[in-house]
């Protein structure tokens, strides 16, 4: 008899369960559901449809109530978050955490065996600080229309793509200083969207502007207190997978000629990139203290000791480190999840999906690298089950 595990999935900053028809977390899924069959363990998937910038607190109450509703009462349970998923999940399996819930919402915890961050900012992240300023609010409104456009027109049509590339060459534009003609043009460009009436993707866009609370608490002043009162709990197993991206060199902008939506999403990287890089002294975004052996790993792993304000387009990599280091490499915040960018033609035909890069740091990450990541996640889960 084929014994059952549940996995649970928690999306990050401006992440969702499904928005249109693209799926966040599809190819973590598939990976994950092939490693464990080969085990012998059959998975039982869910996905919290998350509120994409609100507080981790109303998040990890969501979460929780996903899992109570559908673990059946029976089989190990893994949570995986990405991003601030990572801290919702982090949030929910604490012992020294009270979220207000009855005590029945709670009464699975038992037979939690692991909990696995990806990417996550468990030490803040400078980019949440700047998108509570004023600039920062136009930045954020810009970033959810992006990632709604990018994701639903692909590289079609040229004239919305040249619209954001002609933004992303007057920076101070994208930054807010002439708030009004972006706003307006970001409008239209929706417009533009077929998708962009559907109840799904309205909710997402609405949930951004409503509930911005974990743009607070994942400040680097905030998790500076966090981290005091967060608590691992004993019997699980917490891994990490850490990254960051190289900053964009001039051969990376060659390489999105004629790519009109790829040099945009280039564009914004590179302005999140340099956001994030802002290191503060007294808020570092990492461990107080350094593990001299995981130094060794990471100096292996990347062939230097990562600077403070290395990161991955949204998180430090330093911020990133928490229980077992997983994996760790050179990649983007969302290449870790499968969505890096992969040219070959007829991947869904042959019954793949798709590999969708819509936010494009012109890494090197590619399947390989995916597979083997997700070989090392697959394990450390495994091994937190046994």
């Amino acid at each position: 008899m084929k014994k059952h595990h549940h996995i649970y999935f928690a999306p990050g900053m401006f992440g969702f369960a499904r928005l249109a028809s693209y799926d966040y977390f599809a190819h973590v899924r598939n990976a994950l559901i092939a490693r464990f069959k080969a085990a012998g363990i059959i998975i039982h998937t869910h996905t919290m449809d998350v509120l994409p910038t609100a507080s981790v607190r109303r998040r990890a109450a969501k979460l929780a109530a996903l899992v109570e509703r559908t673990s059946d009462g029976k089989g190990p349970i893994h949570l995986v978050g990405h991003s601030s998923g990572g801290l919702d999940a982090r949030l929910l399996a604490s012992p020294s955490c009270d979220l207000g819930l009855p005590a029945k919402m709670l009464r699975w915890l038992p037979r939690l065996k692991s909990v696995t961050t990806m990417n996550t900012p468990h030490y803040g992240t400078p980019l949440a600080s700047f998108f509570v300023t004023a600039s920062g609010q136009r930045a954020l409104f810009f970033l959810s229309a992006f990632t709604l456009i990018s994701l639903t027109l692909g590289s079609r049509p040229l004239g919305v793509a040249g619209k954001l590339l002609e933004l992303f060459e007057r920076s101070d534009e994208l930054l807010g200083v002439k708030v009004a003609p972006l706003e307006r043009w970001l409008t239209r460009a929706l417009g533009m969207v077929k998708d962009a009436r559907r109840p799904d993707v309205l909710n997402y866009i609405n949930a951004i502007k409503e509930d911005q609370g974990s743009m607070l608490q994942i400040s680097p002043e905030a998790m500076d207190l966090t981290v005091a009162g967060f608590g691992d709990r004993p019997g699980v197993l917490y891994q990490s997978t850490v990254s960051m991206a190289p900053p964009p060199s001039p051969g990376k902008w060659v390489g999105t000629l004629g790519h009109p939506l790829r040099a945009a999403s280039l564009g914004l990287f590179t302005a999140l990139q340099a956001i994030t890089a802002r290191a503060n002294t007294r808020y570092p975004c990492a461990a107080v203290k350094r593990d001299k052996r995981l130094e060794l790993v990471l100096t292996r792993a990347l062939g230097h000791s990562p600077k403070s304000s290395d990161n991955d387009g949204i998180v430090p990599i330093r911020s990133q480190l928490w229980g077992k280091l997983a994996w760790v490499g050179y990649g983007d915040h969302l290449d870790v999840l499968g969505h890096y960018r992969d040219d070959r033609s007829g991947m869904e035909k042959r019954g793949g999906l798709r590999h969708h890069d819509w936010l494009s740091s012109g890494s090197a990450f590619d399947g390989k690298a995916f597979q083997g990541l997700m070989d090392r996640v697959g394990a450390g889960m495994l091994a937190g089950a046994s």
